[in-house]
């Protein structure tokens, strides 16, 4: 099992920046990798970010790429999320979560391949 709790929301103007955090706990080897995943009020949850633990690569929905930056600290077992240059649109619940099945293309943008998530932190970008 492993456990992930997420910290560093808040309540920031448009233009403003944040980096959420997220600490796993319990199995220490992760599996392949982790994400960052947002819902809305009203709308389904989708793919933010993701990063393979190992080899550190990287994913990125079309909305938030070169504005958020998905980071790991492999020592401490910890995902990060820092969100710049944030937008109204931005506004969600935002959910880290540990992927342990095996990589093929376009896994990470699935949150059916997820197995572990957290409780959620809420980012809320006023305009």
């Amino acid at each position: 099992q492993v456990q992930l709790v997420e910290s560093g929301g808040g309540l920031v103007q448009a233009g403003g920046s944040l980096r959420l955090s997220c600490a796993a706990s319990g199995r220490t080897f992760i599996g392949d990798g982790m994400g960052w995943f947002r819902q809305a009020p009203g709308k389904e949850r989708e793919f933010v970010a993701g990063i393979r633990w190992s080899a550190g690569s990287t994913y990125y929905a079309d909305s938030v790429k070169g504005r958020f930056a998905i980071s790991r600290d492999i020592v401490k077992n910890t995902l990060n999320l820092q969100m710049n240059s944030l937008k109204p649109e931005d506004t969600a619940v935002y959910y880290c979560a540990a992927k342990s099945r095996a990589y093929y293309p376009d896994s990470y943008y699935r949150k059916d391949e997820y197995d572990y998530w957290g409780q959620g932190t809420q980012v809320t970008v006023s305009s």
